[in-house]
């Protein structure tokens, strides 16, 4: 924001911030009151625009006063301007309507990496290496165009066309296409596959509206091929709606068992429990969380440890604990506010303290001063919290017991049962990243045909056994040097990126297993 805007900026988040809280009560026939408050408001926005020295886009001054305000609440609470809730609200519902490609633009064309599964592209034969040149004559390559614009191009309303002019380098051809547009799921479940004839694998990417119903497909997939145990994967999981979360964690518990219960500033209680629907009850269930799990991975994660259900595997969790309620405010934007706080079925909250913008922390023991809360995760990786248990710093008076006697934690995140410590050795300079992308696809792209005849057991075994295609990527990048070590790893990388091409997500899950420190821990217990 223009710096000359900062003392309007200010007041008005003051006087405003008078005028929200009837909003934020929930009210709605409150805040259409006329009050002296309103009209304060209202008098100040028409002062700014008719009597200040300058011209002043005052819709924007209002965002500005609104998210500033949210600020003095709690980190969760966030506005969300007009322009990116289609975004949001997308995300959260699980689905867009557009064509349904995954592109990437290479060379300034913007190149299908995948088409989606079940969504019009595919089924009009659009495949991965196609060149979209143009749509409803729009020219969309050398444009250096953004993704948001390329989005607006391709996304459209339910049924309706758009009219694609697309390049095939596999038979060097331009043809015309036409395609409808229509509901494209986002998917919450990144894989699932067997990692051996009994043990399950579930990756959770979210949880959005449509996450349980792909994750009871996924689950019953994986029963049908003889699953006995499961790995639920929660790292770098977000979270999402809470609801979702209790219809997972009910597939677990047996009936009655508490899940999860919230309560709000009136003190009101709302308790979730299991019910008599779960299909996993009797199953063994392993949860692998990490520094980036928060919110309803959160849920779940301690709504299993509290019951005695299952093995947390991994590091302590994010430490969110707060509920948020998404608030419409009229003019297409929305406000996303902390209405209440969850905790699991011992009484824990996970919420780790906070002194974002100087608001005092409930527990001063359990976060220092210094730690902003949105570099709290960063510290951890400073004080040797990663890389061992014995660094988490324990509060004796927030330890609770679960119904079989264990001991358990609350103050900040779940902690887990089994710890794992980060794997710095697969950290690899960026620099390599984008010239790696590149190779791999041009790679795939230049070899289609024959790589397609591979199975991905074969890729496994066979691709770059001679290290040939590797050598010829590290040519490609000889000036910048490189250590042996450093070497093994890109190799290792190198072959996981073309399996994702050729394979798509369940391909680069795979072979990244391989090497996974969590996966090789339940293998271990397992064996005990």
């Amino acid at each position: 924001m223009n710096k000359n805007y900062l003392p309007i900026y200010f007041a008005i988040a003051v006087t405003f911030g008078i005028l929200i809280g009837y909003f934020f009560n929930g009210n709605s026939s409150r805040f259409r009151k006329t009050s002296a408050n309103e009209q304060k408001v209202k008098r100040l926005i028409n002062f700014i625009q008719q009597d200040y020295v300058d011209d002043v886009d005052t819709d924007q001054l209002l965002d500005g006063a609104i998210a500033e305000m949210l600020t003095k609440l709690d980190p969760h609470s966030v506005y969300i301007p007009k322009e990116n809730l289609q975004a949001v609200t997308e995300s959260m519902q699980g689905n867009f309507v557009g064509i349904g490609v995954q592109f990437r633009l290479i060379n300034d064309s913007i190149t299908v990496i995948h088409p989606m599964e079940g969504g019009p592209s595919i089924k009009k034969g659009i495949l991965a290496g196609d060149r979209i040149l143009m749509a409803d004559k729009d020219t969309l390559y050398g444009k250096r165009l953004r993704n948001r614009e390329i989005l607006k191009r391709l996304k459209g309303a339910p049924n309706s066309e758009v009219n694609l002019q697309v390049y095939r380098k596999s038979n060097d051809s331009l043809f015309n296409i036409t395609i409808g547009r229509s509901k494209i799921n986002i998917k919450s479940v990144d894989v699932a596959y067997m990692l051996n004839d009994s043990i399950g694998y579930i990756k959770l990417d979210r949880f959005a509206q449509n996450t349980y119903r792909e994750f009871k497909t996924s689950l019953d997939d994986l029963l049908a091929k003889g699953m006995t145990d499961l790995v639920l994967d929660l790292r770098g999981n977000g979270g999402g709606f809470i609801h979702i979360a209790n219809k997972i964690v009910d597939e677990f518990l047996e009936d009655d068992k508490l899940i999860v219960f919230t309560k709000n500033n009136g003190g009101e209680v709302v308790e979730s429990f299991a019910t008599e629907r779960g299909d996993f009850e009797e199953g063994g269930l392993y949860v692998l969380i990490d520094e980036n799990s928060a919110s309803a991975s959160e849920i779940v994660a301690g709504a299993l440890q509290d019951n005695d259900k299952g093995t947390i595997i991994g590091r302590r969790s994010f430490g969110k604990g707060l509920v948020q309620e998404e608030m419409d405010l009229g003019d297409g934007s929305a406000v996303r506010l902390t209405t209440a706080r969850y905790y699991t079925p011992t009484g824990r909250s996970i919420q780790k303290p906070y002194n974002k913008n100087g608001l005092e922390l409930k527990d001063p023991n359990a976060l220092q001063n210094s730690i902003n809360y949105g570099d709290e995760v960063e510290s951890r990786y400073r004080n040797g919290e990663l890389f061992s248990k014995d660094s988490i710093k324990l509060i004796d008076s927030l330890q609770y017991k679960t119904p079989k006697g264990k001991i358990v934690y609350g103050g900040g995140g779940i902690v887990p049962d089994v710890f794992v410590a980060i794997d710095t050795t697969a950290y690899l300079p960026a620099i390599f990243f984008t010239p790696m992308n590149d190779f791999a696809f041009n790679y795939v792209d230049n070899h289609r045909d024959e790589l397609n005849k591979l199975s991905f057991d074969e890729f496994v075994n066979e691709f770059d056994k001679d290290r040939k295609i590797s050598d010829r990527f590290f040519d490609e990048v000889k000036d910048i040097r490189t250590s042996m070590q450093t070497k093994e790893k890109l190799r290792k990388l190198l072959k996981i990126n073309i399996a994702r091409e050729l394979f798509n997500d369940e391909g680069w899950y795979r072979l990244n297993h391989l090497d996974d420190k969590m996966i090789k821990q339940v293998f271990e217990l397992e064996k005990k």
